[in-house]
């Protein structure tokens, strides 16, 4: 019987879709289990063998979890927005939908080949309006919403306007820009367009003035990860800082609970942290700074005002408004050189690169403190987003403001007794405070704990600021300079925005005869000739028609790619209602993902904003779930292994055509260069010479100098990279070996969440199994009729060992282990040649989540009914792996000899005189005297002999 798997995984393939296996609806009879992938940008490169190892992943739990009984949803689509489709586009004159349209067919067609169980019926695509509808609806209940910080949670803005009518800012304590003060009578008295710019200042998606990474040659702000050195990662064209009017998410509003809900999630350790760290909760104070000869002051927060005597100087970050204002005129030139610098340069790169730069500013403060003055700088090390862009510096204390201090040879003041800054800062968490002291006020004699308490109370009493906490967590910016990308349903009157009515949506993406910025460098949908709003008729109308009266210009931003990825999970759960972005009852049944499978590298982007997104929709009532994802699960990475040829020039030269080496001769030679050669010709390490020929037409008439009659490559492990040619089609894995084979292999390479190096010539094990597998099913069916009608003791004993090891690796993703105890099992039952159809069946559905093709077959052979995604988890059996007999170890003197089988329960006694009975025993003992015998149960027995 030939295990044939091209026919066996079309058969099944064709029948699960037919038979709509996978798809999936509310069932309140059932418990319901959401398993979910971070799912891709569909990229014209198509999947290289890396990607499926988180898709496989989640899949064989998905189908372990069914197995179970559970209501599983696995549902799976496209990120479809996003700059290289454009960047396509500009080049190609293409529309970046017919090229998303391909590159996602393409990866369909890729996922399919590998038998996942996903529910096609539930797709969603960023790109499409029925989907990002529901993303302009949010962003339409944001701008609509402001944060309330006593009952922390986002609420209608009427109800503020109301509490401005009444009270004007009296009492009020909510989520803002900057703190404004005002009464209900000035408020009342300012027109539409000022009552509009405040409200601006308290809106969860507002419009504000922010440092961005613009790069002119790309014609859009890019994220911090789409820049490094200075340049674009895509085009390599410079980057600078630079501040815009850009739309933002207030999520620092929810950064306590962004903080708080880490507590109730399954997330790694580390994953968490991360978060925390991102999130950066400080409790400290704000205190003012008197600027020296003006009327000028500005504030900054600390975690340790209680280091107050030890501030030797200030530092702005270069951002910061104050510095145009305290730059003199002497140091103009110096300052204006400084910022040109750094706006070359993005806060990633400030913040990983501790290189010292600065410039004075000519201006000092007051230190409120001692009344001394304290030189003004400015420096990268700062950033404007953390706390006012502007800090006090204690060098003494603060490793950076040290070796600043050190490079600029400015003061630097101990304020701990017996602390050493002879050669770096000292860390000021315990102590006895010193140097503390002026006419106002003293800590000197305090434990740095009492100082920090007198510190506040003095802070507050002498109104000199006041005591907060303050978080490192940024507001997102929301708005790019693309096309690509989902139309913020805004229009602007009095150059302010107003939303376009609800029902109204989707704002569709219009056609431009351009994809790139316009010439007076506006975004590419300033190419667009139909896109201004008549309030009259409630639609689009043509850009010549606007008369600031009743038609008003569109927004020509697009939202960035996180807009579409932050609350997809929800629209899988109802993907196709087109009355909200997901129905109460679907909510209520799905609730939240229960496991969530993606990389590491989304740790503080989408991680952050999706959790964001969901508690702004769980204030709204729309998910009931505040945490969107319950587990989290981070897999590896699959580097490349690349194969080299080895080139010798010395011969080349002198034959006048290339000469190559192979690897195990190559050490021999002078001067030798490894060259990269396509991993896809190689097999085993063994080149296919000819192939190589074809693929590289400029060796034609290379020679090869062979080592055992064959051209062996070297290898090195790399990044899976197409300029390193060792990027693997899966396709190419499941034409030649089977979707079930490379579902395995990956999985058998090493923990799911470790990192791990392909190598095809691996694969081949992987597929023997499989072959042997299937050949103990020869000749077997449900009617079999077979000698052995009862399992033996040694076939149960083995089948429930593995449902044991498989029913405890899976929940805790021990893939690569149950795939070794599969081997394992089909080892001991092929030796025992097992026929018997309950202890096969038994075993296919233990094996259906990890090889589903092979398990249908084999299923249906045995004249199951349905299909085996359907079959129960069977259940071990702890009677069937009590051990009959023990073997345990025989040492003389401590060296061990031989070994022996003994009954599980026999007692030290019976041991003892069986092993000194033994022929093999009588050798050692051999007239010796017995000293004595010393027993280990169940493990050893050391006889101690003399003479």
């Amino acid at each position: 019987m030939e295990y044939n798997f091209r026919e066996i995984e079309k058969k099944w393939q064709e029948r699960w879709v037919k038979n709509q296996t996978y798809q999936v609806a509310e069932d309140p009879n059932k418990k319901k289990f959401y398993v979910l992938n971070m799912f891709p940008y569909p990229s014209g490169a198509g999947l290289h063998v890396g990607h499926p190892l988180g898709y496989i992943a989640s899949d064989i739990y998905a189908r372990f979890k069914r197995q179970q009984g559970f209501n599983v949803l696995n549902p799976m689509g496209y990120d479809a927005y996003g700059l290289p489709a454009e960047q396509y586009a500009i080049q190609t004159g293409q529309h970046p939908a017919i090229t998303t349209e391909a590159n996602i067919n393409r990866y369909r067609e890729q996922l399919d080949k590998i038998g996942f169980c996903f529910d096609w019926d539930r797709e969603v695509r960023t790109c499409e309006p029925i989907y990002y509808k529901w993303t302009q609806w949010a962003f339409q209940k944001m701008f609509n919403s402001f944060y309330c910080n006593k009952c922390r949670s986002a609420q209608p803005i009427e109800t503020l306007i109301q509490h401005f009518e009444q009270k004007g800012t009296e009492g009020l304590d909510v989520a803002q820009s900057e703190e404004l003060k005002f009464s209900a009578q000035e408020w009342n008295n300012w027109d539409e367009k000022r009552q509009q710019e405040v409200l601006m200042n308290y809106r969860i998606a507002y419009l504000g003035e922010t440092m961005v990474n613009w790069c002119a040659g790309l014609g859009t702000v890019l994220a911090n990860d789409e820049v490094v050195d200075g340049v674009s990662v895509r085009g390599g064209f410079p980057v600078v800082q630079k501040k815009m009017r850009q739309w933002c998410l207030r999520v620092s509003a929810y950064a306590q609970r962004l903080l708080d809900g880490l507590d109730t999630i399954e997330w790694t350790d580390s994953l968490k942290e991360t978060q925390r760290n991102w999130i950066g909760r400080s409790e400290g104070a704000e205190i003012e700074f008197q600027v020296a000869d003006s009327d000028l002051h500005f504030t900054i927060f600390t975690t340790r005002a209680d280091t107050m005597f030890g501030v030797t100087f200030m530092v702005l970050a270069p951002e910061s408004e104050l510095v145009a204002q305290l730059t003199t005129p002497e140091q103009k030139a110096a300052v204006d050189e400084y910022l040109n610098y750094v706006k070359k340069r993005t806060e990633r790169e400030r913040q990983m690169d501790h290189k010292v730069t600065g410039v004075f500013s000519g201006s000092y403060a007051i230190n409120p403190f001692t009344d001394e003055k304290i030189p003004i700088w400015i420096a990268e090390y700062v950033l404007a987003g953390y706390g006012t862009g502007a800090i006090m510096a204690v060098p003494a204390h603060d490793s950076r403001d040290y070796v600043f201090a050190k490079h600029f040879n400015l003061p630097i003041i101990p304020l701990i007794e017996g602390a050493d800054v002879s050669e770096e800062s000292y860390d000021a968490k315990e102590g006895i405070v010193c140097n503390s002291a002026s006419q106002k006020f003293s800590l000197n004699g305090l434990t740095i704990k009492e100082a920090i308490e007198a510190t506040k109370k003095y802070v507050s009493e002498q109104h000199l600021g006041r005591v907060k906490v303050n978080y490192r967590l940024r507001d997102a910016i929301f708005s790019r300079q693309r096309y690509w990308g989902e139309p913020f349903p805004v229009y602007y009157k009095d150059d302010m925005p107003y939303m376009i009515p609800e029902e109204c949506l989707p704002l569709e993406l219009p056609e431009v005869d351009q994809y790139k910025p316009t010439e007076d460098g506006q975004p590419p949908l300033g190419h667009a000739k139909k896109w201004a709003w008549d309030t009259k008729s409630n639609q689009v109308v043509d850009c010549s028609a606007i008369d600031h009266k009743t038609v008003f210009p569109l927004e020509l931003f697009t939202m960035p790619g996180f807009a579409g990825s932050s609350a997809y999970y929800l629209r899988y759960m109802d993907p196709k209602n087109e009355q909200a972005l997901v129905s109460k009852e679907a909510d209520e049944y799905w609730q939240n993902v229960d496991l969530y499978v993606g990389g590491t590298e989304h740790a503080t982007g989408h991680l952050i904003y999706s959790r964001f997104w969901n508690k702004f929709l769980f204030d709204l009532g729309v998910s009931c779930k505040e945490e969107p994802f319950q587990k989290l699960v981070n897999q590896g990475m699959i580097q490349g292994r690349s194969n080299f040829v080895y080139r010798d020039n010395i011969a080349s030269k002198e034959k006048g055509h290339p000469v190559f080496v192979s690897y195990g001769l190559s050490k021999n030679y002078e001067d030798v260069t490894p060259i990269h050669v396509d991993v896809n010709i190689v097999s085993n390490d063994i080149l296919d010479i000819e192939a190589f020929k074809q693929w590289r037409p400029e060796y034609n008439d290379a020679e090869f100098i062979f080592e055992d009659g064959k051209y062996i490559c070297g290898w090195a492990i790399e990044k899976m990279s197409k300029s390193m040619f060792n990027v693997v089609n899966p396709d190419m894995i499941v034409e030649r070996y089977g979707a079930d084979t490379l579902r395995l292999y990956e999985m058998f390479l090493g923990p799911v969440e470790q990192s791990k190096p392909w190598d095809t010539n691996g694969i081949d094990g992987c597929h023997r199994f499989l072959k042997k597998f299937w050949n103990l099913f020869d000749g077997v069916s449900c009617n079999s009729v077979t000698t052995n009608g009862t399992a033996s003791p040694e076939e149960l004993k083995s089948l429930h060992k593995l449902i044991k090891k498989v029913s405890q690796d899976i929940p805790q993703f021990s893939y690569n282990t149950s795939i070794s105890a599969f081997m394992i099992c089909v080892n001991e039952l092929s030796q025992l040649k097992c026929t018997n159809p309950e202890i096969l069946k038994q075993l296919v559905i233990l094996i259906a989540p990890f090889a589903p093709h092979i398990a249908e077959e084999l299923w249906e052979m045995l004249g199951q009914q349905g299909s085996v995604c359907d079959a129960q988890w069977p259940a071990w059996n702890e009677e069937y792996l009590v051990e009959s007999s023990v073997t345990m170890g025989v040492a003389f003197n401590g060296k061990r000899r031989f070994e022996m089988q003994f009954p599980a329960d026999a007692d030290n006694k019976s041991v003892e005189e069986a092993v000194l009975k033994s022929e093999q025993a009588q050798k050692y003992i051999d007239g010796k005297q017995i000293v004595k015998v010393i027993i280990v149960p169940k493990r050893m027995v050391n006889i101690v002999v003399k003479g």
